[in-house]
């Protein structure tokens, strides 16, 4: 059965490295939203006079962000309804509120959770301190404004409830401060299906 894999959570929590560890070691579609949309964010953001690097400011929110989760989920639904697997990465943070957001989804391509099989790895880590951390140490100019407007970004970090409807096996939430052994990756591999 195709696989749609989201790969969620705050920045910082390490989705996208976990995601390429899977790729990599099981195949798939890897579809990151900061990468798809960053050419149409760079040019909005840059025709608006605004930062091209930023991701997170109240403009961005209302100008590119839905934009970047309807190109990364037309790009899933294409991969799935041609019967291959998805990898999608991204924090999902309003539609993980939603609770019919993933039934409207698969019914774009007319499939259901009984045909595709989702999994929801919900990747967090287990402190404010600890996502400050990673958030610095990988560098990125797409990080520059959550440094900077800290106490402004820091709500986006809390741990929020996934509300889709598929089977409570479908979920996983996964505390990304611990090293990747191959026990925690057999048990990853045994949540997905494999």
């Amino acid at each position: 059965m195709r696989k749609l894999l989201f790969f969620i959570g705050p920045a910082g929590a390490g989705k996208t490295t976990l995601a390429k560890t899977w790729v990599r070691q099981h195949g798939g579609a890897f579809l990151d939203m900061d990468t798809l949309l960053r050419p149409a964010a760079e040019a909005i953001m840059t025709l608006a006079g605004q930062d091209p690097s930023d991701r997170d400011s109240p403009f961005y929110k209302a100008h590119c962000r839905d934009l970047g989760y309807r190109i990364t989920m037309d790009a899933a639904l294409e991969q799935l309804a041609v019967n291959q697997d998805a990898i999608v990465i991204g924090p999902f943070t309003k539609e993980q509120g939603d609770p019919l957001w993933l039934e409207a989804e698969l019914a774009r391509i007319g499939a259901t959770v009984d045909d595709v099989c989702v999994r929801v790895i919900y990747v967090y880590l287990p402190s404010e301190a600890a996502y400050q951390e990673r958030i610095r140490l990988r560098g990125s100019a797409l990080d520059v404004w959550k440094l900077d407007n800290w106490d402004q970004f820091r709500p986006s970090l809390q741990r929020r409830e996934v509300t889709w409807r598929m089977p409570a096996c479908a979920l996983l939430y996964w505390d990304n401060s611990e090293p990747l052994t191959d026990e925690r990756w057999a048990e990853l591999e045994r949540m997905i299906g494999l």
